[in-house]
């Protein structure tokens, strides 16, 4: 699974299907009575011929994906627009939205930067996006599942055994471990950019711990608030599913009944640079957060501590990095995770999401092996190209 581009961004993702308009035409011909608004509008707008225009095309009109929203947005008066900007930063501020930055002069929690105008993706390159996401996924998860099972790919010389091995996100004590459905990731996230040609390019996987899907909840909400006849008009796709298939999804990966199955967020604490999302995204998918300090195992069971006694957990959705998760058999110096969790995990008790381990393909130097690995593993070319390692 992914959030729109995966990334954390202060821009909104917003994909949606463009119904028939003139908008465009009638700019073109000059034949719109708003096209004199519309180019006061544009009026400050500077191209760049080393980056790619999202906007307009290269014969300068705005794309088609485009129109209706900059149509809705010069029909605006010149103070309205100032004003629903003003609007988007009190909503931000209002709803506590922020992101940690280490070493910030102006405080840990820093108000979290959000454009009032959203990044649309086409449909037909929404699907492009999304088809080429899922299969990296796929891949990669595949790589996981040997690298942490049978290691035919290190046997076959796909893989140099140095850099599996070398990597610090390789988990020796992970190795060996079965997960349900022999799936390592459960999300996924990819960072992504646009070459000057119009390519999509994945700058950096993120399957450790995706983060973003809580950012772009977030601002979907936020834009939905200050934009809301564009927001409607365009049709967008909207995120609700993909929080309801979280759910399903977590809860069939308990050991026991789903119906009886306890999940929760696992937390470094609110010092951690994300934690507004973290805690964000406990409340809206109704699991509980909590730290290392709230959990014990017992018997190669995982509970929960609460003030009526202990309580089992059967999944774990993660937010701490992997080497920490368990002083015993992972990093000892880790204050964050929870002693004995990987015996509990090896036991098949507890399910964490993504699984203890999963970081070790978000290293750069798998880049470079990923279009021959799709042929041999998938037999298939690999959609979204990398950049260049």
């Amino acid at each position: 699974m992914s959030d729109a581009a995966g990334k954390k961004s202060d821009r909104d993702p917003t994909p949606m299907v463009q119904s028939q308009s003139q908008f465009i035409a009638d700019v073109a011909s000059g034949a719109d009575p708003a096209a004199p608004v519309t180019a006061h509008l544009l009026a400050g707008y500077q191209r760049s011929p080393a980056a790619f225009d999202e906007l307009l095309g290269a014969d300068a009109t705005v794309r088609p994906h485009y129109a209706k929203m900059i149509g809705a947005l010069a029909e605006f008066s010149p103070a309205e627009l100032p004003r629903r900007s003003d609007t988007c930063n009190r909503l931000v501020h209002e709803q506590g939205i922020t992101y940690n930055v280490y070493g910030d002069e102006r405080g840990m929690e820093r108000p979290w930067q959000l454009d009032p105008i959203p990044f649309i993706i086409a449909p037909e390159e929404w699907r492009m996006l999304e088809a080429g996401l899922v299969q990296r996924a796929i891949l990669l998860n595949k790589i996981l599942a040997d690298c942490y099972g049978a290691q035919e790919l290190i046997r076959s010389r796909w893989l140099s055994p140095a850099m599996v091995f070398g990597q610090p996100d390789f988990l020796r004590p992970c190795h060996g471990i079965r997960s349900p459905g022999n799936t390592f990731l459960h999300f996924y996230a990819a960072d992504l950019a646009r070459s000057p040609d119009g390519r999509w390019w994945v700058v950096s996987d993120r399957t450790q711990i995706p983060t973003g899907a809580g950012y772009a909840l977030a601002n979907r909400l936020v834009t939905s608030r200050i934009l809301p006849e564009p927001f409607r008009d365009n049709h967008v796709q909207r995120l609700a599913g993909f929080f309801r298939d979280t759910q399903a999804m977590l809860a069939q990966l308990a050991p026991r009944p789903s119906d009886k199955a306890r999940v929760v967020m696992l937390t470094p604490g609110p010092h951690n640079e994300t934690y507004f999302e973290q805690a964000y995204l406990a409340r809206y998918l109704g699991y509980m957060l909590v730290e290392g300090q709230d959990l014990t195992v017992r018997d190669n069971h995982v509970f929960l501590k609460t003030l009526s006694g202990l309580e089992r957990v059967d999944v774990i959705l993660r937010r701490v990095d992997d080497d920490f998760c368990d002083p015993l058999e992972l990093r000892n110096d880790s204050i964050l995770g929870v002693p004995g969790l990987v015996e509990a995990v090896r036991a098949g008790n507890i399910v964490v999401a993504n699984a203890l381990g999963s970081g070790l393909v978000q290293s750069p130097a798998f880049m470079s092996f990923l279009p021959e690995l799709c042929r041999h593993l998938l037999g298939d070319k690999l959609k979204l190209p990398s950049v260049a390692t």
